[in-house]
């Protein structure tokens, strides 16, 4: 008697989150996966569709917001997509360059940048950012140096660390590397995290400069036991390489 209930329970659980979905209008695949996984199709999709709209806690929100893209992740680049498509604005365009990159998909974010780079827009530094990132990720070096220093040549006063350990990136990968040293040691002293310092001593390291290389590797580690969890789980690929790197230079 008890199966039974909860059978129909679960049943009606299904049929109402079945028809929530066909009434609210969202992707029908939401209907198909409640019906052929009923449990943890129903579950899924509390989570990721429901749970937001009941919560407004911020990290609610993003956890939610990473379950979804792992589930569907292209949902949030067709968004961007129609919305681009009917605005055609260099906003709209930006924003979807920008999500294209996220997914790996650089050649056609060089295609929006280079799109929205025009009149007034021509040498937006956001954009210009935008371009050089999609080109470092796609390969082209060197076309990403000649972008950054376009940048930086037609907008003195702008200011981007992003921007700033992109270019040591870039020289470091074009083989300029005297020059990507001295970018490295710039922007570590003031790169929010552990990226820009570790990958500096990563390429002292190379250089065979040792002990400064450990020296900022156990910089990493010291400040990483004093810092609070948040930083700690941002901050964990980073962390790790300099351990992995304290332990290399210590023997």
């Amino acid at each position: 008697m008890m199966g039974q209930s909860l059978w129909l329970l679960s049943a009606a659980v299904q049929i109402g989150l079945i028809v929530h979905v066909l009434r609210t209008g969202r992707p029908i695949f939401w209907a198909f996966i409640i019906f052929f996984a009923p449990m943890i199709g129903s579950l899924v999709y509390f989570f990721v569709e429901l749970l937001p709209e009941l919560s407004g806690n911020p990290r609610t929100r993003t956890a939610v917001k990473g379950l979804r893209k792992s589930l569907n992740p292209n949902a949030d680049i067709r968004k961007l997509q129609k919305q681009y498509q009917l605005s055609g604005s260099v906003d709209a365009a930006r924003h979807l360059a920008d999500e294209l990159i996220a997914a790996g998909r650089f050649e056609e974010a060089i295609e929006h940048y280079r799109g929205a780079l025009k009149g007034m827009y021509e040498n937006d530094p956001n954009l210009l950012l935008g371009l050089a990132e999609a080109q470092f990720g796609q390969g082209d070096f060197a076309g990403s140096k000649i972008t950054l220093e376009r940048l930086a040549a037609e907008n003195p006063s702008f200011k981007s660390a992003k921007g700033h350990l992109l270019y040591a990136r870039t020289l470091e990968n074009c083989d300029a590397l005297d020059d990507a040293l001295k970018e490295y040691a710039a922007v570590s002293t003031y790169f929010a995290g552990a990226e820009a310092k570790c990958r500096f001593a990563t390429l002292l390291e190379k250089q065979r400069q040792r002990e400064r290389a450990l020296e900022l590797f156990q910089d990493i580690v010291d400040a990483a036991e004093l810092a609070p969890r948040h930083y700690l789980r941002a901050q964990s690929e980073w962390i790790a390489k300099a351990k992995d790197g304290v332990k290399r230079l210590s023997v």
